[in-house]
């Protein structure tokens, strides 16, 4: 990376805005690609974000907002994806502009639908971007937490040690703490699971199955998550570090928790489809529920959470008769 790179948002949601507060901390500028030119407006109009994190106020004169995705990408050299997996395609395959060179981050918890990619090689396979300049932003955080200004941690993934430390010095700051790793694989995998493991938290609290049935699918779920991510890419690992478990914790328990709310509705007796009409933002846990189950059909690991989950919103299995047969499968 360059000594003061040129950054591009591509993104306007929540993470997207959290992640663009965080980063004018520490550059003096920023590009910033929405799709929606009326929003633009609406931003530049207000000074926040009109949709997501309304509180959180910018120095609009500090970005450069633009609806050409080729225009702000050609110009940055930091690309940093930060859009629900759901649409991440539709966004992303606008590209004509060569990126192969640049540094390209994801800040996506999810997997590209229907490849069943993870984002760091979908980019590497259609657009030549190169693993070594590839990296991963997980948790554990809560873009709410950071436009509160709460203590807010983050884990920075790369191949290349240099690249995720020079990265995630622009994104410290005072309430927020960076970690570095090499693991971009399992941290991919282990942000798609704890989704659908916090559908599953919330299912179980729309239930009203108390604390101690949610410890054990807390505990449960860790456990399935390290079988998984160990088949699909083998190398050590502590799942107990911060970016495996913790971001399983504050996924599957808090309130800023849309795949936990998600979940909660169901438990309380909505339908999937009712369930989905009333989120305001994207659950991608449901999304992730499928891709797993699909990509795990060539690995063959015992997954009775994710089993569970995949039955309740695909398979319309009732969940106390889908969380009465998960239950029998911990330990």
């Amino acid at each position: 990376m360059q000594d003061t790179p040129h950054l591009a948002v591509l993104g306007g949601g929540s993470w997207a805005t959290a992640l663009a507060k965080l980063l004018l901390g520490n550059l003096s500028r920023i590009s910033w690609y929405m799709r929606r030119d009326d929003r633009i407006e609406d931003f530049l109009r207000l000074g926040h974000n009109p949709a997501y994190l309304t509180d959180v106020t910018f120095d609009t004169s500090r970005i450069d907002f633009s609806s050409d995705i080729n225009a702000v990408c050609d110009s940055a050299d930091i690309i940093l994806l930060a859009m629900p997996s759901p649409y991440f395609k539709s966004h992303i395959d606008k590209l004509s502009t060569d990126i192969s060179g640049k540094t390209v981050v994801s800040a996506i918890k999810g997997i590209v639908p229907d490849d069943n990619m993870l984002i760091t090689d979908y980019m590497a396979d259609r657009f030549g971007v190169s693993l070594e300049k590839a990296l991963v932003i997980s948790g554990p955080c809560h873009a709410e937490e950071v436009a509160l200004d709460r203590p807010s941690y983050l884990t920075i993934g790369c191949r290349r040690p240099e690249t995720a430390e020079a990265f995630a010095s622009l994104l410290a700051g005072k309430h927020t703490h960076t970690i570095t790793s090499t693991d971009v694989d399992g941290i991919e995998y282990a942000a798609v699971l704890k989704n659908v493991y916090a559908i599953a938290a919330g299912i179980i609290h729309g239930m009203k199955r108390g604390d101690n049935f949610s410890a054990m699918l807390v505990s449960n779920a860790i456990r399935e998550m390290e079988r998984f991510v160990a088949a699909v890419d083998p190398r050590p690992r502590q799942i107990c570090d911060s970016v495996y478990l913790g971001d399983l914790l504050v996924t599957a328990y808090s309130r800023f928790s849309r795949n936990h709310n998600f979940g909660s509705m169901i438990g309380k007796g909505y339908s999937v489809t009712a369930a989905r009409m009333e989120m305001e933002q994207t659950a991608e846990g449901y999304y992730a529920a499928k891709c797993i189950t699909d990509i795990n059909a060539a690995y063959g690991v015992h997954m009775p959470i994710l089993e569970a989950v995949y039955d309740i919103l695909y398979r319309h299995v009732r969940p106390a008769k889908a969380v009465v047969r998960m239950a029998e499968s911990f330990t």
